[in-house]
């Protein structure tokens, strides 16, 4: 009996794991990661995932207004727990926010807003930094060492699962892209009587002249193609 609540739990991350690496995409992923974080981490009341992009931090699928307004708050002020969670590799446990003196303008405005505890985990896969997990607590001290380990062993779970998620869009991106810039170079084959690698040094000149992506040159030649079809 002493070894049953750790093999349920083992069976909560695995169905859970098992439900983050099914979704299709970025958001439905991170979706499941919050839903599923709110479901078994002890005294989590609300969660929120804030993803690195490029060299911004971006506030994504909070499971309430009030996450998103904290996730944002730390942003804007360039420091917090879920920042500091995702900047020096390691988990940040606030017990009570009256309490906390690393953060005083965000424990402010976290017991304005009825936020009293906080735990935020950082979501990483070998050297890529992907974001941060972070979990409040309506009242102070409801985050047991329990709710530590179990973050914890969420938060590689779903590192796992949004690191899969991101380099499948990417792959639909590089298909989509290639689909572009084959449909311009079909284009501009037909209209200038030229062949393919012709067209593509066109493109890609036109490209480097007017300093814009590639992709986005493609895309407006095809849109206007279409204008005129």
């Amino acid at each position: 009996m002493a070894g049953k609540p750790d093999a349920d739990l083992a069976k909560v991350l695995a169905d859970l794991a098992i439900e983050m690496q099914s979704h299709p995409d970025t958001e439905t992923t991170l979706q499941s990661i919050v839903e599923g974080a709110v479901a078994i981490v002890p005294g989590a009341r609300w969660a929120g995932v804030s993803l690195i992009q490029g060299r911004a931090i971006e506030p994504r699928v909070p499971s309430d207004p009030l996450v998103a307004k904290l996730d944002a708050l730390q942003s804007e002020l360039n420091e917090g727990p879920s920042l500091s969670s995702l900047r020096e590799y390691r988990t940040v446990l606030i017990n009570d926010m009256a309490g906390e003196s690393r953060w005083p303008r965000f424990c402010q405005r976290s017991l304005e807003l009825g936020v009293h505890s906080l735990l935020a985990f950082q979501l990483y896969v070998r050297e890529s930094n992907l974001g941060a997990l972070t979990l409040y607590g309506d009242e102070a001290g409801v985050f047991s060492d329990e709710s530590t380990v179990t973050g914890e062993l969420l938060a590689q779970h779903a590192s796992v699962a949004l690191s899969g998620a991101e380099a499948e869009n990417r792959f639909d991106v590089a298909i989509s892209s290639r689909d572009l810039i084959g449909q311009a170079k079909g284009i501009i084959m037909e209209r200038f009587d030229v062949d393919g690698f012709a067209a593509f040094d066109l493109l890609r000149r036109l490209s480097q002249e007017s300093n814009t992506k590639l992709t986005t040159v493609a895309r407006k030649l095809v849109e206007t193609r279409g204008r005129e079809g």
